[in-house]
């Protein structure tokens, strides 16, 4: 029988000290950069530690209160709603892929509202758990910003607006406005007049972004029949949506849904229903996925590099780390990409 291996060993200070010939203490002082110890000392015990192959437990710099090497994120929405949220997959693939050049953790956690996020937060900061958080889905009335100053957690805010109320947090965000205005124009020269927008969560900063910008594109444009209804962005809520405004007195023209998911479940009600897309009725999805791409017709779609969005998130957290100022980012706007499930309104 083959000798059974014993598990590799991890390197200890006590190894660098015998290798480097000094103390572990000296070793401790010259690893964590303190004063105690010569500069040709420390030079050689950091050579010692690269050749063995030693890193720094994580758990002992939390204890120490050096950090945790770990960044957190708590997602206050439904659980069953983010499994086919390709937008969510995304991001944190973006995140990720930043994080683990850093040799960052990511510790992840879903809530039932920002409540229990907010206690998730103090529960982190009290057990030293993270260094550092990345918050997504800013509220119109957000209690995180101020808890996490408070704290003195460094975050970066996703999807917010520049905020001057906070000016030690970075914020990445994206022009929703901008993406909605040229969503209602490309509409209206296909000649929509009655456009229903399936929105997201009420309450989310993002929702309220495009709902306040699709009634102020309306006014400007003369439009009465437009409306915004919210929902929870899962498949049900958007199919359902989809039946009540279209079983209306005057059904819409066109329906601009928050995300892929929803716009697929509306196209399939919208056909149960009777109405051909386009010619009834055209659909434009808020994300573009390979969702938008399995479905007849090809759903039109709002583009944006979501990999690249966490990529911006997860660096500009990491430059927080690194005692770099806070900044507002901001990223492409997401751009209208036209296949079939957009045409000319009915009748023209």
């Amino acid at each position: 029988m083959p000798a059974k291996r014993s598990p590799a060993r991890r390197p200890t200070m006590k190894d660098i000290a015998q290798r480097a010939g000094v103390s572990e203490s000296a070793v401790s002082f010259a690893l964590n950069d303190r004063p105690g110890v010569s500069e040709i000392t420390r030079d050689r015990v950091r050579r010692v530690a690269e050749q063995l192959g030693w890193r720094p437990s994580t758990a002992a710099r939390a204890l120490s209160g050096e950090g945790a090497a770990t960044v957190g994120l708590v997602v206050a929405r439904p659980a069953d709603t983010l499994g086919v949220d390709s937008f969510f997959l995304q991001l944190i693939s973006g995140i990720q892929e930043v994080l683990a050049e850093r040799h960052l953790g990511l510790l992840f956690q879903v809530v039932e509202d920002v409540g229990d996020e907010c206690a998730v937060y103090r529960r982190w900061w009290a057990e030293h758990r993270v260094d550092g958080v990345l918050v997504v889905d800013p509220r119109t009335d957000d209690p995180r910003p101020g808890l996490l100053e408070e704290l003195g957690l460094p975050a970066v805010v996703i999807g917010g607006v520049p905020d001057t109320g906070h000016p030690g947090m970075s914020t990445v965000w994206a022009d929703d406005a901008g993406a909605m205005a040229s969503v209602v124009g490309e509409l209206y020269a296909l000649g929509h007049r009655r456009i229903a927008h399936i929105a997201g969560l009420p309450g989310l900063a993002h929702t309220e972004r495009r709902i306040r910008t699709l009634r102020a594109e309306a006014e400007r444009r003369g439009l009465s029949e437009v409306r915004s209804l919210t929902t929870d962005y899962s498949d049900s809520e958007g199919a359902a949506v989809t039946r009540r405004v279209l079983e209306s007195g005057a059904p819409p023209t066109a329906l601009v849904y928050d995300n892929d998911v929803m716009a697929v479940a509306g196209v399939a009600t919208a056909t149960e229903l009777g109405f051909l897309v386009p010619r009834d009725v055209s659909v434009v999805a808020w994300e573009d996925s390979a969702l938008c791409r399995m479905v007849r017709p090809w759903l039109s779609a709002l583009s944006r590099d979501t990999v690249e969005f966490g990529r911006t998130a997860a660096r500009e957290l990491t430059a927080l780390l690194d005692g770099g100022p806070a900044r507002t980012v901001q990223v492409p706007v997401p751009r209208l990409i036209e296949r079939e499930s957009t045409g000319p309104a009915a009748g023209l």
